[in-house]
């Protein structure tokens, strides 16, 4: 590993005096950084997708294009895994700045090099490298929160960080329909006008931005909230763990871990093949033209934001912190959603912009739950290899190789046979989360067993 990546040393305890203000002033801060850092890299994330329309024009096929989103998400997913266990022993500001900053220059480089796009070999291979860089942006928000945020806070924090998501993407939306203007109509801007951004952004989060309590001269969070989890021992709680020990001891044995894993796969599934072949859906099924696309992809996008403060809420509120139960109810809405999207007849646009609002509203929630789920699962010096354990699931079973089957159903059987596909891995999506549910109760009765 690069020095400049190491996680930063200790310093010396600040006067006692100085803790409370300090922690204060810097918690909002980095709560800026990592909120608008991550919306950064979804201002990079789906700029293809609006894309596809023009590049089917000159020549592509669905099932082409949708070998570039496999290629994103394959490497996404991958990354999000093993860059997640770098992540976890390396500095969080560093960590996701490099990761914009790349991402932003494959951005360009897809948006200004003409030949680039004229090429399908080229466009999977940077859709690849830029998956990768992408799954550099996760983690180190996932070790920024752990450390930050006591246990009895985190739920909050969390749902509230994890709109960064639709902040983002909507905005890319946004920036590519206002870059299609400024620059005559040049789609290409789609590409490079969010990218230039997204490195402003980069720079903001890199100086706002530190790494845990400790390398500022803080206590450790549950120390400074006195919110001890019922394990906590000090010397081991914050010692920095092996890659062997993240991934053997803490990932690899976790029954829960994989049950939501699972059930990752059939929510990134609706999540991204709503999301990515919206544009082209719409176009070619519901007769939208460009500006009212964009629009659609993002108000999808930007419902995620009180769909998933919803979620986060009733999660912790209603069902007392059952994931698994809050889960299922939202995805059984969502597939009610889908199918409406589906079914509803050419000619009802706002019918379909109703029903894009409503899937965003209801998908996100699935997601962030997944993803605190993952922390709440293993100790905070794990917590971006096991966001990135849930996440590559993700993004392979339910991308990766969703896409490509969206795509190929489309060419050979029609819209029809893609959303059968869909709304089918949206009831796995139920089936896998009630499994979860199931095993979260056994495990409460086997604790209650222990320590009877």
């Amino acid at each position: 590993m690069f020095d400049f990546m190491k996680p930063p040393p200790h310093t010396q305890r600040l006067p006692q005096d100085q803790v409370d203000p300090y922690y204060k002033r810097l918690r909002w801060q980095i709560f800026a950084g990592i909120f608008i850092g991550y919306a950064g890299f979804y201002l990079l994330r789906k700029n293809f997708s609006l894309a596809m329309p023009f590049l089917i024009q000159e020549g592509y096929t669905k099932g082409d294009l949708s070998w570039a989103l496999s290629a994103t998400a394959l490497a996404y997913g991958l990354s999000k895994f093993f860059m997640g266990n770098i992540s976890d022993r390396s500095n969080a500001r560093v960590f996701l700045m490099l990761g914009l900053v790349l991402s932003a220059v494959i951005s360009l480089v897809m948006g200004l090099v003409p030949w680039v796009l004229s090429s399908l070999v080229m466009i999977v291979t940077l859709s690849f490298l830029n998956g990768w860089v992408q799954g550099m942006g996760w983690p180190p928000c996932g070790r920024v929160m752990v450390h930050w945020w006591s246990h009895k806070e985190r739920g909050s924090v969390v749902s509230v960080w994890n709109v960064a998501h639709n902040v983002g993407g909507g905005l890319m939306a946004i920036l590519a329909y206002y870059g299609l203007l400024r620059f005559g109509g040049d789609w290409h801007a789609v590409f490079y006008v969010p990218a230039v951004t997204a490195i402003l952004v980069a720079l903001f989060a890199y100086v706002t931005m530190r790494d845990t309590p400790q390398s500022v001269g803080l206590p450790p969070i549950e120390e400074y909230k006195n919110d001890y989890p019922p394990d906590y021992n000090a010397k081991t709680y914050e010692q920095e763990l092996s890659a062997k020990e993240i991934f053997f001891q803490y990932v690899f044995n976790n029954k829960l871990l994989w049950y939501i894993a699972i059930a990752n796969v059939f929510v990134y599934l609706i999540r991204y093949g709503i999301l990515d072949w919206s544009p082209v859906y719409l176009k070619e099924a519901k007769q939208f033209a460009m500006d009212k696309s964009s629009w659609g992809y993002a108000l999808y996008e930007w419902a995620g934001i009180p769909g998933t403060l919803l979620c986060g809420w009733i999660s912790d509120k209603v069902f007392g912190g059952r994931r698994g139960l809050t889960g299922v109810v939202f995805m059984v809405l969502t597939t009610i959603a889908v199918a409406i999207y589906w079914l509803n007849p050419a000619g009802h646009a706002g019918v379909d912009m109703a029903m894009l609002i409503a899937i965003g509203f209801l998908i996100y929630g699935p997601v962030m739950l997944i993803g605190l789920h993952a922390l709440e699962l293993v100790p905070k010096k794990a917590a971006g290899t096991a966001a990135g354990f849930t996440g590559m699931f993700g993004y392979i079973g339910g991308t990766a190789i969703g896409s490509p089957i969206i795509g190929y159903l489309t060419d050979h059987f029609g819209w029809n046979a893609a959303f059968i596909f869909m709304i089918a891995g949206s009831i796995l999506a139920i089936v896998f989360l009630v499994l979860t549910l199931v095993g979260e109760k056994n495990l409460e009765k086997s604790e209650k067993v222990a320590t009877a």
